[in-house]
């Protein structure tokens, strides 16, 4: 182990710095003190992946934009590109995400022109 040094330093300080050094316990490596602590339980947590299922009657798919199941929408995830990609399409998608009446007097004047 390195000793510090104790230079340029105030009468007395170098002194109380080395009693602060010796005061640390140095015995305990890092690995001793993480197996004292509790493991924290983590929310949301995936499963075993070797483990039974704990929702059999639910299709692999749900929760994708694709095959049978909810889609993302049920969980309030709207798409992040409205579907046919036109203007007006993508105003009312904004407006759905950001409603304000600015947006809505835009979507309503190009739907009076179509």
């Amino acid at each position: 182990m390195v000793q510090p040094q104790f230079k340029g330093q105030t009468y007395g300080e170098a002194t109380a710095q080395q009693q602060r050094v010796r005061s640390v316990p140095t015995d305990a490596a890092p690995t001793d003190v993480a197996k004292r602590q509790r493991p924290r339980a983590v929310p949301m947590a995936p499963g075993s992946l070797t483990g039974p299922t704990t929702r059999p009657q639910e299709p692999i798919t749900a929760g994708a934009p694709f095959g049978p199941g909810p889609g993302p929408s049920a969980a309030g995830i709207l798409p992040a590109v409205p579907p046919d990609g036109d203007v007006l399409g993508t105003l009312q998608y904004l407006n759905q995400l950001y409603p304000n009446s600015d947006l809505q007097n835009l979507i309503d004047d190009l739907m009076m022109g179509q």
